[in-house]
Order: C-alpha cells, then structure tokens, then sequence
C-alpha cells in the first residue's frame, strides 16, 4: 500500500475546500428568509420616530390602557370608560413583518368603547397591532404582539 504523501494533502485539502464552497452555494441559502425591507419609507419614518417614542410614552402612563381580546369575531379592542379618544376615533395598524400585503391599516370610529377587527381581514400568522389615538390634542400609541390562529 502506498504512503500518503504531501500531493495526496492537497488533494484532500481541495476537495474539502470545493464541497464547502458547493454547500455555501446549494445548502446555505436555503434556510435563508426573506429580507426585503420593513417599510418604503424606512429613513423618512425614522426621522419621525421621537413622535413615536413620546406617543408610546404617554400610553405607558395611563392608569388604564386599551386592551384586545380574540373573538370569534375578530380581535375586539376595548378602551377603559374614561378614555375619550377626539372625534371617537382611532388608528391601527396590523402589521406583519413577513409579508407586507397581509398589513391591515384603518382608522375605525368607537362606538361603546370598543371595536371589532373582523376576522376575515385577518390570515393566520404573527402580528404586531400598533393602536395609535389622540385625547385632548395628547398623542397615544401602544403595540401588543398577537398570533392569529
């Protein structure tokens, strides 16, 4: 039998080196997820972003803060009996960081302190709903995660 000499090292070395780069090339990037951008407007959102800060701050501060519940129906957010949101309205936002198509955004009117995402406008998934309103000119916003089974 033959001895291993240094032309068989390279040899080895080589092709280790070409199923690394083979792997890097067909098995790498299929776990690989989609990496588009989270918004259009990312640089413009983000010099607005000190408005976002103090709504959610002001939010945080609330002794009652609005709250969501799955229905059967839908999500169902409920503001607390003292909040009068100017002009009973409000803003929201579902949305979805995999697929930006799937984005719900309404500005819905509150009759009896709460109201109804339908169900329908709704895919399964992970959401971010991003609850934004306005009470005595006091910007408010408040962020919950929810899965939609």
């Amino acid at each position: 039998m033959k001895k291993l000499h240094w032309g068989h090292g390279l040899a080895i070395a080589l092709g280790c080196f070409m199923i690394f780069i083979l792997f890097l090339i067909f098995v790498f990037p299929m776990g690989k997820q989609n990496s588009e951008m989270i918004s259009n407007n990312y640089y413009e959102e983000e010099l607005e972003y000190q408005k976002v800060i103090d709504a959610k701050k002001n939010a945080a501060e609330l002794e009652n803060q609005p709250t969501y519940q799955v229905t059967s129906e839908g999500i169902q957010i409920t503001f607390p009996k003292d909040a009068k949101p100017d002009g009973n309205k409000a803003n929201f936002i579902l949305f979805r960081t995999d697929d930006s198509n799937l984005d719900v955004k309404k500005e819905v009117t509150i009759s009896q302190n709460y109201f109804i995402i339908p169900k329908k406008v709704i895919t399964k998934g992970s959401y971010t709903l991003k609850l934004k309103w306005t009470e005595n000119k006091i910007p408010y916003q408040i962020d919950y995660d929810i899965l939609w089974k």
